[in-house]
C-alpha cells in the first residue's frame, strides 16, 4: 500500500467541509480587478491556494500570498474563508466528494453487476483526480492533513474506498482477498494517476485504471469489455 493510498484511508469523525460556506465576513474592494470576471472571487481565491500550497506548502504559505495572487486585499479573502485550513479542506474535500455523491448510487443500481459499477466508479475517481486543481491530491501526504481539521475529508474518503471494497469482493464472486485487502489495492490502483500527474506523464488514463481494477479481483478480458460497454450507459445516465 502506498503512503499516498495511506493517507486517504485514515478515519476520522464525520463533518462538512462547506460548513464556513454561508458565513460571510465584511471584506474590502479588489486591489485590482479580477484576472477573469467570468470566475466567482470564491473559486480564484481556492484556485490561487491550491497552486500556492501544491508549490511550496501549507506552512509556507500565507492568505497575504493567496489574496495578492488574486488580487484582493487580505481581509477580503477573510470575507469567504476563515483562513489557509478551511481552503485547504474545502480543495481535499473536491478531490473525493465528487466520487463519493455517485458511489452509492452506483452500489444501489449495480447489485446485478458489480463489475460495470466498479469499472464507472473508477471511471470517475480517476476523471476527478485529474481534473482537481494543480494536482490538489498530492497534498493528502501533508502531516496536516491527518489533524482533526480534516477529519470530515478522511472520512470520506474511507467511505468511498469502502464502496471500493463492496464493488470488488462482489465482482470477484466473493473469493479470493478480504474486503479490506481489496478495498486498499482497488483505491491504490486509482491513486496512481495522481503520481502519474506529478510526473508530467499526463493523459487519459481512465480506462486503463478502470479496467485494470477488474483485473485485479480476477475478471478476464471478455468479462472486462463487458463491463466497460455497460458502464458506458450508468456513466451516461449519471451525467444526465
Amino acid at each position: 500500500m502506498t503512503d499516498v493510498a495511506q493517507a486517504r484511508n485514515q478515519q476520522g469523525a464525520p463533518g462538512h467541509a462547506d460548513a464556513g460556506r454561508g458565513r460571510r465576513r465584511a471584506g474590502r474592494p479588489r486591489l485590482r480587478p479580477a484576472s477573469d470576471t467570468e470566475v466567482a472571487p470564491r473559486a480564484e481565491i481556492l484556485d490561487a491556494a491550491a497552486e500556492l500550497f501544491v508549490s511550496q506548502g501549507l506552512a509556507a504559505t500565507t492568505t497575504r500570498q493567496i489574496a495578492d495572487r488574486v488580487g484582493i486585499r487580505q481581509a477580503s479573502l477573510y470575507y469567504y474563508f476563515t483562513g489557509k485550513d478551511e481552503l485547504l479542506l474545502e480543495l481535499l474535500t473536491q478531490s473525493v466528494r465528487p466520487s463519493l455523491r455517485v458511489a452509492a448510487e452506483l452500489e444501489s443500481r449495480c447489485r446485478a453487476d458489480p463489475a460495470a459499477g466498479l469499472y464507472a466508479l473508477a471511471l470517475i475517481d480517476v476523471a476527478t483526480l485529474t481534473h482537481a486543481p494543480h494536482n490538489i491530491a498530492t497534498l493528502y501526504l501533508m502531516p496536516e492533513v491527518q489533524a482533526a481539521e480534516f477529519a470530515s475529508f478522511r472520512a470520506e474518503r474511507a467511505q468511498l474506498q469502502a464502496v471500493y471494497g463492496r464493488l470488488g469482493q462482489a465482482a470477484a464472486g466473493g473469493g479470493g482477498m478480504t474486503e479490506p485487502l481489496t478495498a486498499t489495492l482497488l483505491i491504490q490502483l486509482v491513486e496512481s494517476v495522481i503520481q502519474l500527474r506529478r510526473a508530467g506523464e499526463m493523459r487519459d488514463y481512465g480506462h486503463e485504471i478502470a479496467a485494470a481494477c477488474l483485473r485485479l479481483v480476477g475478471l478476464g478480458p471478455a468479462e472486462v469489455i463487458r463491463a466497460r460497454a455497460a458502464a458506458a450507459g450508468l456513466t451516461d445516465s449519471l451525467a444526465g
